[in-house]
């Protein structure tokens, strides 16, 4: 197994003396080497390019086209689309194959509500509202939403635990953008809402399942205040510290307003924070006036649809930017 980057967050933490903690106490090796380099890029930024689950490579090999270089983190997702109930074991596959040519994984899980029934439509479940008295069941132990809910996350369960039986740490992001109002489990307020869905899913998979090998990254939404496209203040989502290594949030239309910027970082509160998903990419003024991002992750097609061949190789260019062949080079 090629882990590059794991070598680089070893001489981190001798010279910075700053080993970062998961906030999952048994943390495999893997995860807590990964967290720690993160933690200590002091300026650098990872490079990332999301594929979707039926093309885990179109996007990934168009950067390495425009640029000739591979992006250092590789992003897919656990949506069970295409007409199959359960794909997972081909992301499986995938996963292993590109953790092995030594890019950094990062995972999320668009699911559809649990009191559907698979395969999940992306309208009618996905992006559909849930009754009030559904998200009651669900965040209520004993009630057959929330026994539905138990099994779409054991389900996913048994994917990561083959990724953890091959000990590869993911930056793993599950119900994102869950302070805007696209989602199911999206502007779902207070300690009965998205909170309790986000611990829930935590204990399910540490406690229960012993899954290791996650960095737990809450990723929301650039607040925004478009008409029935809203995405709301993040403090009213966040599940707390103990719960959360790394704070992401996504920017699509160009919005890297610096006053989001400020406050994710004043809530992340010395934590990492990210750029989960992107659609334009920042260019060089941007990162310099925020320099704490970790990584950004141009989301598939919008590489090509909404970025420019030049500003994609300014960006893989830029001298505080990582790809995964300076992964390989820093050990």
């Amino acid at each position: 197994m090629k882990y590059y980057y794991l070598l680089i967050a070893l001489v981190f933490s001798v010279v910075c003396n700053s080993q970062i903690e998961p906030v999952n106490k048994e943390a495999s090796k893997e995860a807590k080497d990964l967290l720690t380099y993160i933690g200590n890029l002091n300026g650098q930024i990872l490079s990332g390019q999301h594929c979707y689950s039926h093309e885990t490579n179109r996007f990934y090999d168009s950067v390495k086209n425009m640029t000739g270089k591979y992006p250092a983190i590789w992003g897919a997702d656990f949506y069970w689309s295409n007409g199959e109930v359960d794909p997972g074991y081909k992301l499986v596959n995938e996963v292993i194959k590109k953790h092995n040519e030594g890019a950094i994984i990062t995972l999320m899980w668009h699911v559809g509500k649990p009191s559907d029934d698979a395969p999940y439509g992306w309208k009618e479940s996905v992006q559909s509202e849930i009754s009030n008295k559904d998200w009651k069941d669900l965040v209520t132990p004993g009630t057959l939403v929330h026994k539905r809910w138990l099994h779409q996350v054991d389900q996913l369960a048994i994917h990561l635990k083959e990724i953890q039986k091959n000990k590869i740490p993911v930056l793993f992001r599950p119900y994102h953008e869950m302070n805007g109002v696209w989602f199911w489990w999206g502007d779902k307020k207070g300690e009965e809402g998205f909170v309790k869905l986000w611990k829930m899913l935590f204990q399910r998979l540490t406690d229960y399942h012993s899954i290791n090998n996650l960095i737990w990254v809450w990723n929301a939404n650039a607040p925004r205040d478009i008409p029935k496209d809203e995405a709301f203040e993040y403090k009213d989502f966040y599940p707390g510290h103990q719960f959360v290594d790394v704070l992401a949030t996504d920017v699509y239309h160009y919005d890297y307003e610096q006053k989001d910027y400020e406050q994710l970082l004043e809530l992340a509160d010395g934590k990492p924070i990210a750029l989960g998903e992107v659609g334009q990419l920042p260019n060089v003024i941007i990162l310099k006036a925020q320099p704490k991002w970790s990584w950004f992750m141009v989301w598939s097609g919008w590489l090509k649809t909404a970025n420019t061949d030049e500003g994609v190789k300014d960006i893989y260019n830029y001298s505080n930017t990582i790809t995964r062949d300076e992964l390989k080079n820093e050990h």
